[in-house]
């Protein structure tokens, strides 16, 4: 392997690329069988999910591990790459182990926050096509989007254009569509704030219908938290028939079964159940499914790869998006009551960088120089910011399972800030271990792996935050209370008109609840760091994601389209026209 110190990580994966395992053998080191292998080019595959788990039906299933991270820089924590370390971590003991991340979204990916395939030694590969598309997800869930907004604005220009008569014989009938009330907007998968609003169907009447719309980025769309949840595709088909486009001007929910589009849309997305194969830098098994945003979505990889893992290894670890906050919250109260599955042991990743930061730290920005406060010995700043830590490490106790910390490790990280990590993570009843994935690969982590097998191996007593037929304001208030830290919720008049509207529906009683805040504070507002207190909660709108079957309380300015940068990373990423090879990718 290259010296991570010495080369950029689309190098590493491009050396480790030139001796990788066959997609073939990395399926048979899972255990799944050539007929439930769908081969795609030379160096991906998918797994027929049905098949392997039909045959795997009722077997005991393996230790489940979530990873997860303390409130983040906006250089984020190393989550995925943590992520990859402990499962080649695990491989160095001898385990038989998988993981299981997300599929990367092009918006981020060439922005400023990279592809999400790990980095250092504990990467996964192929890079280029993990980081361009995969077996083209993300393309059929923005095609099966973007064919419901057609659907309805096209039905909203007949509707316009021809009286009722002149529908019925068009076999329709009038849905009389609320201008004001469209739920949906149009997807791409890019960071695209110019199209966050705009006007369409200028022209004549045969040009579409004049309103106001908008762009969100593409893995915010429900039809991706659909596909996390989903279990098989007769679940996938009668959840995509329950999304609510827009509303009647009499209140009434147009969903896409009404507008008779969900069929065809889920033969848009029928192949996406099936989750894709790749491996880590040390050949073990990693399966790729599903990559809905963890502040805007559910944040998590599929329950169908979770399912896969645990029923073919000794050992499989998933990862949730940020904080436990909003990542392992979601996990904990939504993913496990979708799956069934309720994990062994629950990986808190921490950076020295990040504690000083929530310390009180200099603000810390992508492209800008570090701080000599983060590259130096600083306790009193480490001390003071691992409250933000431990407010994390109550979080995971309160679902009743064993927290490990990871702190991942930084070259400058001095022994006694390590030490002293390691010894408030331990009073605070979690264990704790030094990783150096990053720098060795498995063998840096293998710390880290005994650590969360002592941790999985331990009595566990995994519980819920709140039951599904709790009022909904009580829920919002129990999560905000309990996990991020507030003294209480305020139902801003849009939020509050939405709860007395969804008070009169019985679907309510059924569906989770995915917050929707900043990633960069326990609390609404990016700006504090630490471990807030004495602030309520701003919820200003409750969306309703009836498909995914998740109310979503939207707390503070989150945007579903996000901006690009002024130094976006797809300016270094290019193409050597000799080799073919993608150079630039991070």
């Amino acid at each position: 392997m290259l010296d991570p110190t010495q080369f950029a990580d689309w190098q590493i994966a491009e050396k480790a690329e030139e001796t990788m395992l066959p997609v073939k053998e990395v399926a048979q080191k899972l255990g799944v069988l050539d007929d439930e292998l769908i081969p795609w080019g030379r160096k991906l595959a998918r797994i027929d999910h049905q098949a392997v788990l039909k045959r795997l039906e009722g077997k005991q299933k393996g230790k489940y591990i979530d990873v997860t991270a303390i409130t983040p820089t906006p250089l984020g924590e190393g989550k995925t790459t943590t992520t990859l370390g402990l499962v080649q971590g695990l491989g160095k003991l001898g385990e038989r182990v998988s993981g299981a991340i997300r599929q990367p979204s092009g918006g981020p990916t060439f922005n400023i926050k990279g592809s999400a395939a790990g980095g250092g030694l504990a990467q996964c590969i192929p890079l280029t096509p993990f980081s361009m598309g995969l077996t083209g997800d993300i393309d059929k869930i923005t095609n099966a989007h973007n064919l419901a907004m057609v659907a309805l604005t096209a039905r909203m220009q007949h509707e316009r254009n021809y009286d009722d008569e002149q529908l019925a014989k068009r076999n329709l009938k009038r849905l009389d569509i609320d201008l004001q009330r469209v739920q949906m907007k149009w997807i791409i998968d890019f960071c695209a704030q110019a199209l966050r609003n705009i006007t369409i169907g200028k022209g004549g009447k045969m040009d579409g219908f004049e309103m106001e719309s908008g762009f969100a980025i593409s893995v915010s769309s429900e039809l991706m938290a659909i596909l996390a949840v989903a279990e098989n595709l007769a679940d996938l088909r009668r959840r995509i028939g329950k999304i609510v486009v827009a509303y009647s001007k009499s209140g009434q929910p147009i969903t896409t079964a009404g507008l008779e589009v969900d069929g065809a849309m889920t033969a848009w997305m029928m192949d996406t159940l099936d989750p894709t194969l790749v491996q880590s830098l040390e050949g073990q098994p990693i399966l790729v499914h599903a990559g809905p945003f963890a502040n805007i979505a559910i944040g998590q990889s599929s329950v169908i790869a979770d399912k896969i893992g645990t029923a073919l290894s000794d050992y499989h670890v998933t990862e949730s998006g940020f904080g436990a906050d909003i990542g392992f919250e979601k996990f904990w109260n939504l993913k496990c009551r979708y799956s069934g599955l309720t994990p062994d042991a629950v990986v808190i990743v921490a950076t020295i960088r990040a504690l000083k930061m929530h310390g009180g730290g200099p603000e810390v920005k992508p492209g800008i120089k570090l701080d000599e406060a983060y590259t130096k010995e600083n306790l009193g700043l480490l001390e003071k910011g691992c409250e933000n830590l431990l407010a994390h490490i109550e979080t995971v106790k309160k679902s009743g399972v064993n927290p490990v910390v990871c702190i991942n490790s930084f070259y400058t990280d001095t022994p006694a800030e390590i030490k002293m990590v390691k010894e408030i993570s331990e009073q605070a009843g979690a264990y704790a271990a030094l990783s150096e994935h990053w720098l060795k690969g498995g063998e840096g982590a293998i710390e880290l792996a005994e650590a969360v097998k002592t941790a999985a191996n331990e009595p566990s007593n995994f519980r819920f935050l709140y039951e599904l037929d709790m009022p909904l304001e009580q829920i919002i208030q129990k999560i905000a209370k309990e996990v991020y830290g507030a003294d209480g919720v305020e139902f801003l008049p849009e939020a509050q008109e939405k709860l007395q509207q969804l008070s009169q529906d019985p679907d309510i009683a059924t569906m989770g609840t995915c917050m929707v805040k900043t990633h960069l504070s326990l609390s609404h507002d990016p700006t504090i760091k630490g471990r807030p207190t004495g602030f309520t909660l701003p919820v200003r709108d409750i969306l309703v994601y009836k498909g995914a079957g998740f109310v979503v309380p939207v707390a503070g300015d989150i945007k579903l389209m996000p901006g690009t940068g002024s130094d976006p990373g797809f300016r270094r990423i290019d193409v050597d026209v000799e080799t073919g090879k993608v150079h630039g990718l991070f």
